[in-house]
């Protein structure tokens, strides 16, 4: 069964097979563990938080008799879809998959408990009719509180290697909203001078997702927007955004918004 949601204090329990869909973030409240990552091993101790995405990728997991922690993990995509794509959330998660442990003040980790806190007290709320937009509230409050902790540690720029520049160099296009048009990994590599095969390995290096996953989320925005600008036929927006067909255009809506283009605009319409 698919857990879309789910507090623990089980150290060993975070990479279980059940959460390979799931970002997991978790503060160690005492004693201190050890575990590996992208094959580099990492040292918490309390007040560390950990975010992983797919933390079934952790391996050796070690803790000392007096390790305590909390942790809440939610499905990624999920987590994914509650925030814009050119917010802070992108550079966040690169820099955050170079290095997934930050060490928090007294007064983060507190803050951050408290949001682990309210998920698991609504956890249980399933027959409430906006259960999902309740959490996706409490999820975002908890994401943005990591943000501001990250924020004051240090700048996502702060990272000067070429990798890091070159998916910088892809973000910063991107936010132009030049994928309206443009949604073809080679051109995004020949605006940088690189190949396309480079690109794509360097960017999946560096962040854990393909090139085209960053091009989708910025471009499944300007595509929700012009859907509901009521001004605009099917046909046009087809065109706007250079889709070669309707049916080309009809199968990204599909895959993207998990409805027809019609169906969507649809959905959009007051009940």
């Amino acid at each position: 069964m698919k857990i879309d949601f789910i507090f623990s204090t089980d150290f060993h329990q975070v990479n279980s097979p059940e959460l390979c869909h799931c970002c997991m973030h978790m503060i160690c409240t005492g004693g201190e563990g050890s575990f590996v990552f992208n094959e580099r091993c990492y040292h918490i101790v309390k007040n560390d938080l950990v975010v992983i995405p797919m933390p079934d990728r952790m391996k050796n997991l070690s803790a000392h008799p007096d390790m305590t922690v909390e942790w809440f993990a939610a499905d990624y995509k999920f987590l994914q879809n509650l925030l814009p794509s050119n917010n802070y959330s992108i550079g966040g998660s690169i820099s955050l998959n170079h290095d997934p442990v930050m060490h928090l003040s007294d007064e983060q980790a507190c803050l951050l408990l408290e949001d682990f806190h309210r998920l698991r007290e609504r956890m249980g709320d399933r027959e409430l009719m906006f259960y999902r937009e309740l959490m996706g509230s409490l999820c975002l409050t908890m994401m943005y509180d990591i943000f501001e902790a990250h924020a004051q540690r240090e700048a996502i720029d702060s990272h000067s290697d070429r990798t890091a520049f070159i998916v910088k160099q892809l973000m910063q296009l991107l936010s132009t909203g030049i994928c309206r048009t443009e949604r073809n990994v080679g051109y995004y590599a020949e605006r940088l001078n690189v190949s396309t095969k480079y690109l794509s390995n360097t960017v999946k290096r560096v962040t854990g997702h393909s090139v085209n996953s960053y091009i989708d989320r910025y471009t499944v925005p300007l595509l929700k927007e012009l859907l509901g600008d009521e001004r605009l036929s099917l046909t046009q927006i087809a065109d706007h955004m250079n889709f070669t067909s309707l049916s080309y255009f009809s199968r990204y809506c599909k895959k993207h918004l998990k409805k027809s283009p019609s169906a969507y605009r649809a959905s959009l319409q007051p009940k």
